[in-house]
């Protein structure tokens, strides 16, 4: 069976070679961002910067804080008991919403399925009446100016998108926790946490402490949902990187040796990245936080914020160090590509819809490519892992269905039902659909080595450094005063390498085009070869294949442009004999395919829904493509590709 698994069209990403966390749908590989400008939420088009003044629906509600509390007596049945106190209303019915959306996401996830045992009463302690006009929303009416709201929230999915309660920790995705009321956006929020007695447990959040150890404060709505929270006996370490504070707080079951390695390799990475933009990022309260669960009952996920990041997975520090440092490594890019350097279709955020951009191939994708690229010049691994990580990407690029029927752009607007959405309708994504993530990691291995081998001192982080100095460097209020567009991207690389017809070449063919870059030359630069993983083999297609009492049927997928595929063949189908052979395993068909030779017509029948379909097809040849450094492959490489590679991979950051 593993044998017979031969793809035509591999479908990693950069991140997944070097075990990122995915946080798409299956076969989608993994990272998006925090929202910069404050919307009412539920005033579609209403944008102002965050902590203004805030478009009423209905008028504006005060300027009172916010004064939310969360407990949890039931942490073992996974519920936390949360409050949210109003002052100052206007004497209109409050709209109480849970959000349908969180930042860093752009599907829908429905939070509102979780919240139970609502109440609310009035200033006077008076139970107030409660209604309920859609699945989101909770009216309350007949208030004094005051509403005190109490309710249950049901957690058990700790991630970057949801929340997890139980007897070790509460994990806090806030807007997967918290309601909030429409028009009140503006108002400053407190948040103050109970934790259970004699449990041990603190607090880590990128919300603003005071001096109060259970009680912390945002400055708006936006900011607070943007605030991830962990509530734990974590382990702590933090260091100074500049005019900043950089802290991990890990709940985890390994040793504080192996915290020790991460933490250091951690540095690393953070000193590295900060070269390419020649500086971190001005952290809001001075302080940017790693929240990391790698523990058995949580989900694999990475999620950045505004100045800090959910990392969490069932791997320990022990049994996937690489890995979990590949995470680190995205979302800390994050934090100046995406949720400073942000894309105008993502402002503002919407927490009542989902939200859609053409620019993820750059957000998410560029952010891909410097993942692993930071792990190298950080010296957590070395040039040969660093070549063999790309093929992913490349054999997804070159040789993925999907690259005809959508741009990368196109690619990024399907965000919305890929980025950890779910329908329970069969899809067709494995011929149509290449992740953004994967797509636009390697249009920035292409553009950083074009950059490199046709102007002479300039890099993609040139390119980088600009769009940071341009368009993310100037906040205001945590919003972005310049977000960006796809011909900002095009312009501003234009300027960068001063040569406007390259920039406009390279985004006519593979940005807004379809094309795929000559990975192979571009890849020669550096002395790292291209070429097929397993010539000359045989193939029909790699589907899975689900074998039972001398029964074999496809479970999926069959991809476009293979034989299986030319033959009508689809996923359920009964492969009942090819070549003549009965097939009663996947051993037998794989016999069949191993003896062929590729072009040989051979005859294939197949049972789809009860018929009996007998197909002549012609067998193709097997694409997969493997990367690796010349000298790895026998081949000579000269002193000017050692320059060029060692120019790319190695380290940046002053003193490494």
């Amino acid at each position: 069976m593993k044998n017979f698994l031969r793809l035509t069209a591999t479908a990693l990403a950069f991140a997944v070679a070097t075990g990122c966390a995915s946080r798409q749908s299956p076969g989608a590989a993994a990272a998006n961002g925090a929202p910069a400008v404050d919307r009412a939420p539920g005033t579609p088009g209403a944008a102002v910067p965050r902590g203004g003044a805030m478009p009423a629906r209905t008028g504006t509600q005060g300027t009172d804080t916010v004064r939310y509390e969360v407990s949890f007596p039931h942490a073992s049945r996974h519920e936390a008991e949360i409050s949210v106190a109003y002052t100052g209303l206007a004497p209109q019915p409050l709209e109480l919403r849970m959000s349908r959306s969180s930042p860093g996401r752009y599907a829908l996830h429905e939070f509102g399925k979780n919240v139970y045992n609502v109440r609310a009463v009035d200033g006077a302690g008076r139970e107030l009446e409660v209604t309920r006009p859609n699945p989101h929303q909770w009216d309350v009416r007949g208030h004094d100016g005051t509403v005190r709201v109490s309710y249950t929230l049901f957690g058990d999915h700790a991630d970057g998108t949801y929340t997890g309660i139980d007897v070790t920790h509460a994990h806090m995705n806030m807007p997967a926790t918290f309601m909030w009321a429409r028009n009140t956006g503006n108002r400053p929020i407190a948040l103050t946490i109970r934790v259970p007695e004699g449990s041990g447990w603190k607090v880590a959040t990128q919300l603003r402490p005071t001096g109060d150890a259970a009680r912390f404060v945002a400055p708006h709505l936006q900011y607070f949902l943007d605030s991830p929270t962990e509530v734990s006996a974590f382990e702590m370490r933090e260091w100074d990187a500049g005019d900043g504070r950089i802290r991990i707080a890990m709940h985890h079951l390994g040793t504080a040796a192996q915290l020790e390695e991460y933490t250091m390799h951690t540095r690393r990475i953070v000193a590295e990245q900060a070269a390419v933009f020649g500086e971190l990022p001005e952290f809001d309260f001075g302080t940017y936080t790693f929240i990391a669960d790698y523990l058995p009952w949580v989900r694999g996920d990475g999620m950045e914020h505004r100045n800090s990041t959910i990392l969490t997975s069932t791997a320990s520090l022990e049994s996937n160090m690489t890995g979990l440092l590949g995470t680190v490594a995205h979302e800390f890019f994050h934090a100046w590509n995406v949720e400073r350097i942000r894309p105008a279709a993502l402002e503002p955020f919407d927490f009542e819809e989902a939200n859609m951009s053409g620019e993820l191939w750059f957000a998410e994708g560029f952010t891909s490519y410097y993942g692993p690229l930071s792990l190298r010049r950080a010296g957590v691994f070395d040039d040969a892992r660093y070549a063999t990580s790309l093929a992913g990407a490349i054999n997804t690029i070159l040789n993925a269905p999907g690259r005809s029927f959508f741009s990368p752009v196109e690619m990024s607007m399907q965000a919305p039902f890929v980025d950890a959405a779910t329908s329970v309708d069969a899809q067709n994504r494995a011929n149509t659909f290449i992740s953004y993530y994967t797509w636009g990691a390697g249009l920035g291995l292409a553009l950083d080595l074009a950059i490199r081998a046709r102007f002479d001192g300039l890099t993609l982080d040139d390119f980088m450094r600009a769009m940071w100095r341009r368009h993310g460097v100037q906040q205001e209020n945590q919003t972005p005063l310049r977000p960006y567009t796809i011909d900002d991207l095009r312009i501003t690389l234009g300027e960068t390498v001063r040569d406007t017809s390259f920039a406009n070449d390279f985004f006519r063919r593979y940005v807004h085009g379809r094309e795929a870059p000559d990975y192979a030359a571009l890849l020669a630069h550096a002395g790292i070869l291209v070429r097929q993983a397993q010539p000359p083999r045989a193939s029909i297609g790699a589907p899975r294949l689900n074998e039972r009492d001398g029964v074999v049927t496809v479970a999926g997928p069959v991809l476009v442009g293979t034989a299986l595929y030319d033959a009508g063949v689809s996923t359920g189908d009964r492969i009942v004999s090819l070549d003549g052979r009965a097939i009663d395993s996947a051993a037998a068909l794989e016999a069949v395919v191993d003896a062929a030779r590729a072009g040989d017509s051979i005859a294939i029948t197949f049972e789809q829904r009860g018929v009996q379909l007998s197909r002549s097809v012609r067998v193709g040849e097997d694409r997969t493509l493997e990367v690796l450094l010349y000298e790895d492959a026998g081949m000579d490489v000269t002193a000017a590709m050692r320059q060029f590679r060692a120019a790319w991979l190695s380290p940046k950051a002053a003193g490494r």
